[in-house]
């Protein structure tokens, strides 16, 4: 036997030994209920993971049969296996509460959907529906020549299609009017999104060859103009989701891209990025978003406008993109669109999202009301809330001003002036607590600030607050 498993100078008892082997922890009481509840492999599989977590433990001296007869006879490996399955069961797609303050947050999802959204795509989904085939003629169709005459209703443009993302909306119209020749973009227009993906990487994988023209401040007209030449594919805009550039700067006018594409002959595209869309009869959103409204982008005659569907849209993810005739038809014969299409599911969303703003109630879209909600609106709720969490034993929770911001790349500078509940816990640092407050289900989600977790209600629904109140009675 190797002297690492055996203490023969002393005589004290080898923990080795005293591990039990997986078959005999799989007759223990507790895990033979949790084998019945769950899935039997899956239990063996986390008895087998805590047992050489715990034989790692004694490997290293940090556990000896004292400490290894304590945990078995305190039922550890029971709870151990337990928390695993628990933890199990609570990874992938759940519902969450976001108490964040962040109206658009990547991490939760985006914004919910609007209720008859939902209604919309869960019975596209639980049943046939009409997609590539037109019921009254009995012909077959595209499967989003229905979105493309709401986007066309709603923002003008000639027609539209909808990919999976808006990445593959902006990779989509690269391969299809670049690809093996030049893409002329600003220099200070060569962001990188989420997920570390750049502007210029994007265009390598399209196949296209980036020309950068003008300075990180500042591009004119005339910089586009002297680039151009006979391998010129495309004349590409970038909005700046995730950061702005201030002071001494300048960029080109759209018209004048639009006027200088169509002088030359070449292709002219819009990435938006977050894709604001409001009508007359919709309260605007704050001014300090800074966005580009998507009909303003159109109508400046830039030939393809791509945006994001999930953003300040609020609708499910999807990629947009709307243009001129010739330019859409060039996107749909692209192959590469086949494998970007959208599914059934998606679809319907986005055109129940589209039809809403169209019956003049976009406002009731959950993202915008939820950046429309004033302070005099949230304060009640942070009130009730805090109420609620301080009658819980151990739990001390205040009022306070908070800044919540639009998120997911809209508007980097602009924030919100919200209500937030502080609440911090007798038994638990403020980390402990988001930890603890995540775990729990449905899970909340808020921020650690000055030692303690902040409940931003901005983004915090009635029922949500309510569910915020059973997580921390839950905690109990």
């Amino acid at each position: 036997m190797s002297a690492d498993r055996t203490d023969s100078s002393k005589g004290a008892p080898n923990p080795y030994r005293l591990l039990p082997s997986v078959d005999e922890a799989l007759r223990i009481e507790g895990v033979q209920a949790l084998a019945a509840e769950a899935r039997h492999d899956l239990v063996a599989s986390f008895v087998q993971t805590m047992l050489e977590s715990w034989r790692g433990e004694i490997k290293r001296g940090e556990l000896d049969a004292k400490g290894l007869e304590e945990r078995l006879a305190n039922g550890a490996l029971v709870q151990a296996v337990e928390r695993l399955l628990h933890e199990e069961r609570g990874r992938g797609v759940v519902r969450a509460i976001n108490a964040t303050g962040v109206v658009l947050h990547t991490g939760l999802g985006r914004s919910p959907v609007h209720p008859e959204v939902a209604e919309a795509m869960r019975r596209a989904a639980e049943s046939y529906c009409v997609l590539e085939v037109d019921r009254f003629s009995g012909q077959r169709n595209q499967r989003d020549d229905r979105l493309s005459e709401l986007m066309r209703r709603l923002v003008g443009g000639e027609a539209g299609i909808a990919v999976n993302n808006n990445a593959g909306a902006a990779f989509l119209t690269m391969n299809t009017f670049a690809a093996g020749r030049e893409a002329i973009v600003s220099r200070g227009e060569l962001v990188e999104i989420g997920g570390s993906f750049r502007v210029p990487d994007v265009m390598a994988r399209a196949n296209v060859r980036l020309v950068e023209v003008g300075s990180t401040n500042r591009t004119r007209i005339a910089d586009y103009e002297r680039a151009m030449g006979p391998e010129s594919g495309l004349l590409m805009k970038v909005h700046t989701s995730n950061f702005r550039v201030v002071g001494f700067t300048e960029e080109v006018d759209p018209a004048d891209m639009a006027r200088l594409g169509r002088e030359h002959g070449v292709t002219t595209a819009w990435d938006l990025g977050s894709g604001l869309i409001e009508t007359e009869d919709m309260v605007p959103l704050p001014e300090n978003l800074d966005e580009t409204d998507v009909r303003t982008a159109v109508a400046s005659g830039i030939d393809v406008v791509t945006f994001s569907g999930d953003k300040l849209l609020g609708a499910p993810q999807a990629g947009l993109i709307v243009g001129e005739n010739a330019a859409i038809a060039a996107l749909r014969k692209n192959p590469i669109y086949r494998a970007l299409r959208l599914d059934k599911v998606t679809l319907a969303g986005l055109e129940a999202t589209l039809e809403l703003v169209l019956a003049g109630r976009g406002d009731e879209i959950p993202a915008r009301a939820m950046m429309h909600r004033g302070v005099s609106e949230l304060t009640p709720l942070a009130h009730d809330l805090a109420r609620s969490l301080t009658a819980l034993a151990g739990v001390t929770a205040a009022v306070e001003p908070s800044r919540a911001q639009p998120g997911s790349g809209s508007a980097p500078t602009a924030f919100l002036e919200s209500v937030a509940v502080r609440v911090e816990h007798e038994r638990y640092s403020a980390e402990a607590l988001g930890l603890a407050l995540r775990a729990v289900d449905p899970p909340v989600f808020g921020r650690i600030q000055d030692d303690a977790v902040w409940l931003d209600v901005r983004t915090v629904s009635n029922s949500d607050a309510a569910g915020i109140a059973q997580a921390f009675a839950a905690l109990a």
